[in-house]
């Protein structure tokens, strides 16, 4: 949760980083070195510097100064010189500036017993007790990385169980096994397949749990769909074209039959994206009621954030089923740190699930097994 520091003196020398860097630094990283697009000229290790964000890209690599948009993020301590940014040295990839006077106190929880904690956003982490994953089952994360909730239904599993996460990318593979070791679950295999592929269509002998999987080989599967990301905040640059933002539906309805086939009848399966619009959630949920049969919605538990958006022909009932999150519905006011002390825990929540990203959350319940035609034909 962030609060918003007022009245921090600019100064005279300045850096500037990119979108993604700024985004980091609103969320309470550092600047690393790799980040910094510009700096003044005069800029010393040492010095107290004033960052801001290029969010249009316009910015050239090692420019002495700025003049274009950018958005003002605080003032912190310079690591390097600008001639020691700018050498080209393979090796300077460390902290270049650590800020000390950020617009947001939003404290990083880098290296803080990274054993014991993995950072979650609000809706991250309810979509995984909404999934109720029970010791001793075999739960499917069918788009799993980089982890986060993988490693969540691990831990509700008390590490009783078998976890199976995939995802397409090699060495987001990686940072699942090594959040895995590093939080010490034993539960967890990883492997780098393509999650549209992972049901077996073919009476090939089992490979020892590894994908592709038979039909109906889960308990209960989390498909966490990739989506156009649109609920993911703060966002320096916005850069979604029309084409990118409608590609993703397709795709999300080519790993649903993989989800829906790879379920145990009686089993679970809950969708979820991070993104809020109408195609990608409520849209979908609506096509696959009606091209699965043998799914059926189901309540959540817990139901923090609100009720599903009208559109896509589902009823009051449906739409009170599902869990949005969409902190544009209901602008935060300006919050103090001493009114929080006296808050009960239910306007905690409510505060937090209108200053969290914003998150789609259904549940389904498979009541009979899947008929034997593709459902794609």
């Amino acid at each position: 949760m962030n609060f918003s520091r007022k009245n921090i003196k600019r100064q005279q020398c300045e850096a500037v980083v990119g979108a993604q860097c700024g985004s980091a630094v609103l969320r309470g990283a550092h600047v690393y070195t790799p980040g910094i697009v510009s700096a003044s000229s005069f800029m010393k290790a040492g010095d107290v510097i004033s960052v801001y964000s290029d969010i249009k890209g316009k910015c050239k690599k090692g420019a002495r100064e700025f003049d274009g948009t950018k958005i003002f993020l605080g003032n912190g301590i310079s690591t390097l010189s600008r001639k020691e940014i700018f050498s080209g040295l393979p090796r300077l990839r460390g902290i270049g500036i650590r800020m000390t006077e950020p617009i947001y106190l939003s404290p990083s929880f880098d290296n803080v017993l990274p054993s014991y904690l993995f950072l979650q956003n609000l809706p991250s982490a309810v979509v995984t007790h909404v999934l109720n994953p029970q010791p001793g089952e075999k739960i499917l994360d069918l788009c799993a990385a980089p982890g986060g909730k993988t490693t969540h239904i691990a831990a509700l599993m008390h590490d009783q169980g078998e976890v199976i996460a995939l995802d397409k990318i090699a060495n987001k593979v990686e940072k699942i096994k090594q959040n895995a070791l590093l939080l010490g679950l034993n539960s967890i295999k990883a492997f780098c397949f393509d999650g549209t592929k992972a049901l077996k269509l073919d009476e090939i002998e089992d490979t020892e749990g590894t994908p592709p999987f038979s039909p109906e080989s889960f308990d209960r599967i989390l498909l966490d769909a990739p989506c156009s990301g649109m609920g993911q905040r703060p966002n320096m640059a916005c850069t979604w074209t029309l084409k990118e933002v409608t590609s993703y539906q397709p795709l999300q309805r080519k790993l649903f039959p993989v989800a829906v086939q790879l379920l145990k009848p009686g089993g679970t399966l809950v969708y979820s994206t991070c993104t809020v619009t109408l195609e990608e959630n409520e849209e979908q949920v609506a096509w696959a009621l009606s091209t699965f049969p043998c799914l059926q919605l189901q309540p959540q538990e817990p139901q923090i954030g609100g009720e599903g958006m009208m559109g896509a022909g589902l009823s009051g009932e449906q739409l009170r089923q599902l869990q949005r999150f969409d902190p544009s519905t209901t602008p935060l006011r300006d919050t103090d740190l001493e009114t929080l002390r006296d808050a009960r825990a239910e306007d905690m929540i409510r505060l937090a699930n209108k200053d969290c990203i914003g998150f789609f959350i259904a549940k389904f319940l498979k009541w009979k097994s899947t008929s034997e035609k593709d459902p794609q034909k």
